[in-house]
């Protein structure tokens, strides 16, 4: 991971020095192809222009130093006179452009700018008309490309980033729009089908009550569309699950699995808290596993609010159709012997909930006067579908 995080400062680098080096070649072979002589403040200059240039493959932050430098070689050369470092001057030019900014890039400019005057007025002062093409083509050009370079490339970052979040806008969007369109579905589901389904139900278990004897083959296929209705009702409601994305999340809202660390959290609340699970269990929906969870959270808190230092029972009760779940807890005292009056949205809660499953819900204080007892009864698909 750590070479592919380095492999652009490297690569700048490397390219770094080889134009560094294409420089330090060109000025030093005009150099010595113009005459250079053999006088030691020639050989001065040819070392002053090798090092100035060998100086371009160092960090872009001392371009402005570079551009200087490089000004006050050319300068030199002019004077003996002999061939400069013109290769290395337009690099400098560029260099500053591309990584100076402010006062800092004019600065290097303006260094440029003067050496290129002085430079016409010590080798060629009588055709002045040539000054500013040789300050535009040696100082101002490379500087000017240099600032385009790197205008374009954060440009050129600015669009890449403009495309990255409309692409992400964009798939926020859509997924805002499916889910909006699965939550249509899931409710179109819920009110239409899930009503006639429902009807469809009621009206067997009516039909096939309301029999004569002796006619068994209608009660036989008036069961079979009960039975029938029943699955297709789990059935949608595992296809509510997946529509409202309860899991799509990689997260699972509790369920029935989850009770060990409800009562636990109840029980470090200092009040006992007791499970009994009686029939044959069974895997229910998802749905209705998490529904039975919230309403066995909501009935240990209004044993919590409303109970006594006894405690809080509760039942989960498998029969052959239905799943009945029951708590008891002993009220505290005459002052709250009826939770009802002080937990109306609670129970309320638990009827909305229950009703979503066709479940019927009970609640009351029993006859000893003491105890307050809540009860949900849900249908379950029978095991054995009966013929």
């Amino acid at each position: 991971m750590r070479l592919t995080t380095d492999e652009p400062s490297r690569s700048l680098s490397r390219q770094s020095v080889l134009v560094a080096a294409v420089a330090l070649l060109t000025d030093s072979v005009l150099f010595l192809l113009t005459g250079c002589g053999t006088t030691w403040d020639t050989w001065v200059v040819l070392g002053a222009i090798v090092l100035a240039d060998a100086g371009l493959a160092g960090p872009a932050r001392r371009s402005g130093i570079m551009a200087a430098v490089h000004g006050i070689v050319h300068m030199t050369a002019a004077m003996l006179p002999v061939h400069g470092n013109d290769a290395g001057l337009m690099i400098a030019g560029y260099r500053a452009g591309a990584w100076l900014s402010g006062w800092h890039a004019w600065t290097a400019l303006g260094v440029l700018v003067i050496s290129r005057v002085a430079v016409q007025l010590m080798r060629r002062p009588e055709v002045w008309h040539l000054w500013p093409v040789a300050v535009l083509s040696g100082a101002v050009l490379p500087w000017l490309v240099g600032r385009y370079t790197t205008a374009r490339r954060a440009h050129l970052a600015e669009l890449e980033q403009r495309a990255e979040r409309e692409r992400r806008d964009a798939e926020e969007a859509m997924a805002q729009a499916i889910a909006k369109e699965r939550s249509a579905i899931a409710r179109d589901l819920h009110d239409v089908i899930a009503h006639h389904v429902s009807a469809i139900n009621l009206h067997a278990g009516a039909a096939r009550l309301n029999l004569s004897p002796g006619a068994e083959a209608v009660a036989s296929s008036l069961r079979a569309v009960e039975t029938a209705s029943q699955s297709a009702m789990i059935d949608l409601r595992h296809l509510l699950d997946l529509l409202h994305g309860d899991n799509l999340d990689g997260t699972r809202q509790p369920g029935l699995d989850n009770l060990d660390e409800l009562f636990d959290g109840v029980r470090a609340a200092g009040i006992p808290a007791r499970l009994r699970t009686s029939g044959e269990p069974r895997a229910v929906p998802d749905s209705l596993g998490i529904t039975l969870y919230r309403i066995i959270q909501e009935m240990l808190t209004n044993a919590l609010r409303h109970g006594d230092s006894r405690g809080v029972d509760v039942a989960l009760e498998f029969r052959e159709g239905a799943l009945e779940l029951t708590t008891r807890n002993t009220v505290a005292t005459k002052a709250t012997r009826d939770p009802a009056s002080s937990g109306r949205r609670g129970l309320a809660g638990i009827r909305s909930r229950a009703g979503m499953f066709d479940g019927v819900t009970t609640y009351g204080v029993t006859e000893d006067g003491r105890t307050w007892q809540t009860s949900v009864t849900f249908p379950l698909e029978p095991l054995e579908v009966r013929a």
